[in-house]
């Protein structure tokens, strides 16, 4: 007979007794977990190390770039005169900034027209730039007399075609703005009988920008737009184009542009208004100072993750993941005799870094004396620069010889890599074992309970049977005793 229940049919524990097979046959697969457990955690104790080095890493090509101890700051006492931003060439010095001028671009204006729809003229405009020489400028006309006009030859004349279509004030504006002449054209009303004016700003401030503009075609268009510092002027020049004009330490210095690049070696002046300033650049030996701090910092978070995962519980007494591991002790090994050995002397003489107040303690840490530092800093920045990096292809520099260490440990080949690499494969394998394992334990219990499941039927067969034989004999005794 069928039987929905192993021991249903016998009335035997055949279910605990096949769970307790299970369990025993199960044991290989409890020591296998424990393993892949171990190394999980050392695996995660691996990542943990990388994550400190890369923190290293970080601090220390901070250091290793030599531009970074080149790095000026600027304070200026008049900040609405003028400001400044300092570039890698910038060096420490004091400077008395006078601006009597600042650059500005040539307006020039054209007679009302009465509407800004009108057809004015056809013909051909061309924009020349250039400098104005000599002459009387008239302030109330906007014109000059007596002047010469000089035409900047690098620059190639713009010529616009005024035709129909584009004859009308808005018109000649589109055309000129389409051209990308180096002039900006609009339309402004000024409210009288004939408001319409045509306005022509060049694009760049500066004297030799200044506009020299001639049109060949109908008289409307030249009465309109012609205009010559030399010549004929039919426009009316509202704001001339000039120079910025400063004196840096009695030097005094020109620019066609209110930002003057390199009036100052390594720096970029935006001049804002006229008058006077004093600027002073210094060495920025506080971004210096907070980048060593930050250097040591990071060797010492590397040294607690390393005691952590190297420590042993006496309570416990259970080691953690990385107990007398050989990579993490070599690692260190290397990380300490980087930052120990002297480097070569550069011209500040500097050569290990208790010269600048960092230095080891008893624990493997580094500690800082920022009163040391403060002063090595303030007497000799090139020489802390040259114990950090000593400039492009050299290898000196504790800061360039332990970024390239990290980099070297933890890269493909590295002796980081290689460790995790070893971790994780036998993961793949203890994971191959356990499925093995696992399949063992399902066939032979799967084996178990088809025998439990036939000696089962078996049991209750044979039950059966003796309760027919049992009801038999005691009907026979019954008709025995009845006779």
């Amino acid at each position: 007979m069928a039987v929905s229940s192993i021991g249903v049919g016998s009335g035997l524990d055949l279910a605990t007794l096949l769970t307790n097979l299970e369990t025993a046959e199960s044991q290989p697969l409890a020591a296998i977990q424990a393993r892949a457990t171990s190394y999980t955690t050392k695996l995660s104790a691996y990542s943990q190390v990388q994550s400190a080095l890369n923190v290293l890493k970080t601090a220390s090509d901070k250091l290793a770039d030599p531009d970074f101890f080149k790095t000026v700051k600027a304070s200026i006492s008049d900040a609405d005169v003028l400001g400044v931003t300092t570039g890698d060439t910038a060096v420490a010095g004091s400077y008395t900034i006078d601006v009597t001028q600042l650059a500005q671009s040539q307006s020039l204006v054209s007679a009302g027209q009465a509407s800004a729809k009108t057809a004015i003229g056809n013909g051909t405009i061309t924009i020349n730039f250039g400098t104005i020489h000599g002459g009387t400028l008239n302030a109330g006309t906007g014109q000059y007399t007596g002047a010469s006009f000089d035409v900047d030859a690098d620059r190639t004349a713009a010529q616009i075609t005024i035709g129909t279509g584009s004859n009308t004030l808005e018109g000649i504006r589109d055309a000129i703005n389409k051209a990308n002449a180096g002039v900006t054209a609009s339309v402004v009303n000024d409210g009288s009988g004939t408001p319409n004016r045509l306005v022509l700003v060049s694009t760049e401030s500066g004297e030799a920008s200044t506009m020299q503009i001639s049109v060949a075609g109908d008289a409307a268009l030249q009465n309109l737009l012609a205009y010559d510092p030399a010549g004929t002027q039919t426009m009316k020049q509202t704001a001339v184009g000039q120079d910025a004009k400063l004196n840096i330490n009695g030097i005094d210095v020109v620019s066609a542009s209110n930002t003057v690049l390199e009036g100052i070696q390594g720096t970029t002046l935006t001049l804002a208004k006229t008058g006077s300033t004093s600027l002073k650049l210094t060495s920025d030996t506080a971004s210096v100072s907070t980048a060593i701090a930050a250097f040591v910092t990071a060797y010492n978070s590397l040294q607690s993750t390393a005691s952590k995962l190297t420590a042993y519980d006496a309570d416990t007494k259970k080691g953690a993941a990385l107990m007398g591991d050989q990579t993490l002790r070599n690692l260190l090994t290397e990380v300490r005799q980087t930052l120990s050995a002297a480097q070569e002397s550069d011209s500040g003489g500097m050569k290990v870094l208790s010269e600048i107040g960092v230095s080891f303690q008893k624990d493997g840490t580094l500690a800082v004396d920022a009163s040391k530092l403060s002063n090595a800093l303030s007497k000799s920045l090139s020489g802390v620069a040259g114990l950090f990096s000593s400039g492009t292809g050299s290898t000196s520099g504790y800061a360039k010889q332990l970024s390239a260490l990290v980099t070297e440990v933890t890269g493909s080949d590295g002796a980081l890599t290689t460790a995790t690499n070893g971790v994780n494969t036998t993961l793949e394998d203890l994971s191959d074992q356990y499925n093995a394992v696992q399949a063992r334990v399902d066939s032979t219990v799967e084996r178990y309970r088809a025998q439990f499941t036939q000696l089962d039927v078996l049991i209750n067969t044979l039950n059966n049977t003796m309760t027919y034989l049992t009801q038999q004999f005691d009907a026979m005794n019954a008709t025995s005793s009845s006779k």
